[in-house]
This record gives structure tokens, C-alpha cells and sequence, in this order.
């Protein structure tokens, strides 16, 4: 258990390794109008990132089933695939090559294209039904689209609907199906790779977009994130301060010099996948491999085989790896590193790591798709000591913890959480004037309530947001009360979630009929399927004949609602 002195050493190690000079330290710039901080030593922008990763040629980089591919390798099939999109598809700095499919190596291939031209590379949930992923083309503007066979079946018959409002091509990854017109194979794209050329020269700014990842949004439709290369590039920076911060307080960090294998379970088109893995795995010359769906005896295999030293999930991941049966007959000394994010890990998960993986070392975590990634991190003994915290905001995140009217609250107390910082966005995508979320002075309100105590660990107690986490993945109740009252039968409809002991929570929906209307369970979530991905369609639905509870100003009362039904029917109605 970590004492008061443990706490006192991480802050001297802190202020040396943020000291002028020193390998982290950071200053005041101007950042799009607003005073920032930012490191000192960043590399200025994720091409860069990639052009330093690539010089590793002969290191391992990627592995999917039997596929290996080296630095140089993998650096082949980016400089090919960048040449396709640029001289055979026209695309130029700024364009957007959307990337719909599984985690095959052709999605990290697609994305460091398109960040090396000066392109924006937008991940589409792969989740996402035939009309989620016109909305997430169209919205987007993508000028290319890259995606594997199960995307391609889902947007085939949209296409033409598209194309009628832009020019969109499609790049096809181990497709079997007949390409659509206008359709090319991946192996056609990139051609010879041997013979690929250097990339282009193109000038990059710290704050050009990188990347847009899907937010789904609190008004009923996603919106799409724009991250900037600098927001990318300061993420990786905080995860490898962190780690080396751990190191010099004399914590059970990942010995210095490691290169890191992780395994990724988690999709490639979320922060989580992208910027908290694949970003430092590559930015340290270390390897990925990737599973085409997450199976936990499948990841054991994995660890095991690959020598695995990093896993990140979410928290019912991490507990099917900890709880399956093959743990025991497999080799999992390897394992440093093992955490995520994406929902609260339960305290208990915490020792059970410990008690199962004595050589491995907790993680957790806070961050947000607008923040670029992490806002806070925990490990390690200091993890130990506050199971409950998600850690000390990173060094150059300011955050506030305020009351309803934006009032700084004293330590101790339970506030909404603020941030601020290179890292959070500017805006959402074709929504620069949408400031709900916006504060001011670059403010960013998360929408969680959070404690922070006297060494500035912070601890989420609840969301403000009309939001769930369903085993990692953000469901906007908004979006799918929308969905639900498409159906010409439902008058009312509230949704929210309900505990789940394997997901966290799990979508559930109250929905009154229009008068003389008849419905049943299995109508609505056969209609919300059709229009939203399968994690968001409700997993229990109440069907109620009085009018749903409202407060003065006509809002539902979920929480009351959801009380209520969860006490009268604890079963799973619907």
C-alpha cells in the first residue's frame, strides 16, 4: 500500500521531469488564439511520428493471424497505399479517407496514408449499420473510403445515393464479394509495394486535423471529433510520462528500455484503440497484434504465444481474461501492463490483477474521444492505494471541478470536471458553432461528476450526461430515443441504462404506445436494429400504459423512472 511518502516521491519525480529542460517540460504557447500549455519536445506532427517509427525497418510492427509485417515492410505498404490516394484518387491535404472495418492491418496501413499526405483520417464505427455509416460518409465528406467486405455489403446500396451529393471511391480490404462501380481492390491500390515511392512532401501544422473519430451525440445524431496532430502527439507524450513518472518514484513500472507487444482487442476507431495502443506502440518501436474480435481464450493464446507485455480493454475484458478457464494453462508472465478504460473498473478487478498477474502492473485511466485520449492516468502501487481513482490529471491538462454555475469547487467536493489543454478538441466536424460542451477560454465540459483530494487523484462518482457505457462503448440516450420514436406507434419513450455484470450497463428503454396503438418488446428493437448499431438497441424494454413521470420543466425523470421499474420488476421484462 502506497503511504504518504510514496505520494511525496511521485510529486518530486513529477517536477523533475517537467523541470526546464528536462524530457517533459512544457510552456505557455498560443494555440488558436488561447494561452495552452504544450511540451517543449514534441515531434510536430503524427507524419513525423510515423517517418521516426518507419526508420526501425527491420523491427517486428504488426501481426494479425499468420501475418508479420517489419517496420520496413509495413512502411512499404503505407508509402503504395499514399501514392494510390493521392495520384489515382486525387486525394490532397485536408481531404478526409474514411476507414470502415475490422482491426486488420490494412485499417493501420489506410490511416498512416492518410496522415502522412496531410489527409484526415476518419474512423467509422465498425458497428455502425447501412444508414449510421452513409450518415458518417456523408457528414464526413470523405473523398475515399476503405473498408473490408462486411462494410462494403452494408454501404453498397447507399453508394449511389452518395456519389449523387460527392465523389467517393472505395478501396475494398479482402473482399470476396463483387466490387461495387467505381470500386478497386486494396491489392490493385497499392500495386508492387517494393516499388512504392517516398512519401510526399507536404507541410504539416501542429494544429491540422489528424483525425475524426464519431461521437454519438447528445441531440440524437453522432458528431465527428476533429483531432488535431498536436492532440495526438501530446497524448502519446502524457501515457510515456506516466510511465517513466512511475519508474522514478520507485513504483512497479515497465522496466526502462522495454519494448512494448500489445495486444488489441479493442476497435482501431476509437481513441482507445488508436490513440492509446496503436499511437504509443508505434512511437516506441514496439508491435501490435491484432485480433479480428475479442474472444478471451483466443487472447490467452495470444499473450502466451506473442510474449505479450501490454493488454488494453475495458473493464469486462480484462474480467473474462482474468475469470477464463484457460488462465490457468497459460503463460501469462509477459503480461506488465494490464488496463483501459471506457468505463470504471470496480475495485475489486483491481486485486484481482494483483492477485493473478503478481509480475503485472493495474492501469486505469480518464479520457474522453474530445479529449484525444487520456486527461488522467493510475498505476501501479499508487493504483493500489486508491483503487477508486482514475489519477492526477496530466501535465499539461488544467482542469477545473465546478459546481451548476461554473463556481470552482473546494477539494473534497463533487463537481462537474472541466478540461483544458493542447489535447481537447476545437470543434465538432460541420458543427464549429455548437458550444454546449464548450465553456469558454478552450473549457471543455466532460459532463462528469468527479472528487478531486489533496494530491490532485481524481475520482468519477457519475455522469451528468444523458449517457451509458455499455462495455466501453458511449450510448447517447438522446440517439436512441430518436430511433424509438421513428416507430409511428410510440408516443412516449425515455431510455437509460441498467446495471449489467459482464458490460457495466446495458440500454434500457420505457415506452408508452400512441392511444389505441398496440407494440411489443421484439417490434422495437427489430426497428431500433434497423437504424442504430446492435449495442445500442435496448437490452430491456417496459412497456407502460400511464404517461412517463416529468419534472417542471417537462424533462423525464429517469432516474426516479428507472428506480422505480428496476424495484417493481428486477427480472428481465421485455
Amino acid at each position: 500500500m502506497a503511504g504518504r511518502e510514496a505520494f511525496a516521491r511521485l510529486r518530486r519525480a513529477w517536477r523533475e521531469l517537467t523541470a526546464p529542460g528536462a524530457a517533459y517540460a512544457w510552456s505557455e504557447i498560443e494555440i488558436d488564439g488561447l494561452r495552452m500549455r504544450a511540451f517543449d519536445r514534441a515531434p510536430a506532427s503524427m507524419r513525423d511520428v510515423w517517418l521516426s517509427a518507419a526508420a526501425r525497418a527491420e523491427a517486428p510492427y504488426v501481426g494479425y493471424a499468420e501475418e508479420r509485417y517489419s517496420y520496413g515492410e509495413f512502411d512499404l505498404q503505407v508509402r503504395a497505399l499514399a501514392r494510390a490516394l493521392s495520384e489515382d484518387h486525387g486525394v490532397r491535404p485536408g481531404d478526409r479517407v474514411a476507414l470502415a472495418l475490422r482491426n486488420y492491418p490494412e485499417w493501420i496501413a489506410g490511416y498512416w496514408a492518410a496522415l502522412s499526405l496531410g489527409a484526415i483520417a476518419v474512423g467509422l464505427n465498425a458497428w455502425w449499420t447501412g444508414p449510421e455509416l452513409e450518415f458518417g460518409l456523408a457528414d464526413s465528406g470523405a473523398r475515399v473510403l476503405i473498408c473490408d467486405d462486411e462494410r462494403l455489403e452494408r454501404i453498397a446500396p447507399r453508394l449511389d445515393d452518395l456519389r449523387r451529393r460527392a465523389p467517393l471511391d472505395v478501396i475494398a480490404v479482402r473482399q470476396r464479394q463483387k466490387l461495387p462501380p467505381g470500386g478497386r481492390a486494396y491489392a490493385e491500390a497499392i500495386g508492387d509495394p517494393a516499388r512504392a515511392p517516398e512519401l510526399p512532401d507536404v507541410g504539416i501544422r501542429p494544429e491540422d486535423p489528424a483525425c475524426v473519430f464519431y461521437t454519438s451525440g447528445t441531440t440524437g445524431r453522432p458528431k465527428g471529433a476533429v483531432l488535431t496532430h498536436r492532440g495526438c502527439v501530446t497524448n502519446i507524450l502524457h501515457m510515456a510520462f506516466w510511465s517513466e513518472l512511475v519508474r522514478r518514484a520507485g513504483g512497479s513500472a515497465p522496466p526502462a528500455g522495454m519494448t512494448p507487444r500489445f495486444l488489441l482487442g479493442v476497435p482501431l476507431f476509437h481513441v482507445t484503440g488508436c490513440n492509446c495502443a496503436l499511437h504509443p506502440a508505434t512511437y516506441n518501436g514496439g508491435r501490435i497484434v491484432l485480433m479480428r474480435k475479442w474472444d478471451p481464450a483466443h487472447a490467452l493464446e495470444l499473450i502466451e504465444r506473442e510474449r505479450i507485455t501490454n493488454f488494453t480493454g475495458v473493464p469486462a475484458m480484462m474480467g473474462e481474461l482474468l475469470q477464463s478457464p484457460d488462465f490457468e494453462r497459460r503463460d501469462t508472465s509477459s503480461l506488465v501492463v494490464l488496463g483501459g478504460g471506457g468505463s470504471p473498473q470496480p475495485p475489486e478487478l483491481v486485486r484481482e490483477i494483483e492477485r493473478r498477474l503478481p509480475g503485472g502492473q493495474p492501469r486505469t485511466g480518464y479520457g474522453l474521444t474530445e479529449t484525444t485520449g487520456v486527461v488522467a492516468l493510475n498505476s501501479a502501487e499508487f493504483y493500489r492505494a486508491r483503487p477508486e481513482s482514475v489519477g492526477p490529471a496530466l501535465p499539461t491538462v488544467q482542469v477545473r471541478i465546478v459546481d451548476e454555475g461554473g463556481r470552482e469547487l473546494p477539494v473534497g467536493d463533487v463537481g462537474e470536471l472541466w478540461v483544458r489543454g493542447p489535447n481537447v478538441i476545437r470543434n465538432y466536424l460541420n458543427h464549429p458553432e455548437d458550444s454546449e460542451e464548450i465553456a469558454g477560454e478552450g473549457w471543455f465540459r466532460t459532463g462528469d461528476l468527479v472528487r478531486g483530494d489533496e494530491d490532485g487523484f481524481l475520482t468519477v462518482v457519475d455522469r451528468a450526461k444523458d449517457m451509458l457505457l455499455r462495455g466501453g462503448e458511449n450510448v447517447y440516450c438522446a440517439e436512441v430515443e430518436a430511433a424509438i420514436h421513428e416507430h409511428p406507434d410510440v408516443g412516449e419513450c425515455a431510455v437509460f441504462g441498467v446495471p449489467d455484470p459482464r458490460l457495466g450497463e446495458e440500454p434500457a428503454a420505457a415506452v408508452v404506445p400512441r392511444a389505441g396503438r398496440n407494440l411489443d418488446a421484439d417490434e422495437i428493437r427489430r426497428h431500433v436494429a434497423y437504424r442504430l448499431a446492435s449495442y445500442k438497441v435496448p437490452a430491456r424494454i417496459w412497456l407502460l400504459r400511464e404517461p412517463l413521470p416529468r419534472n417542471a420543466n417537462g424533462k423525464y425523470l429517469k432516474r426516479e423512472l428507472r428506480a422505480r421499474l428496476l424495484d417493481a420488476d428486477p427480472g428481465r421484462p421485455g
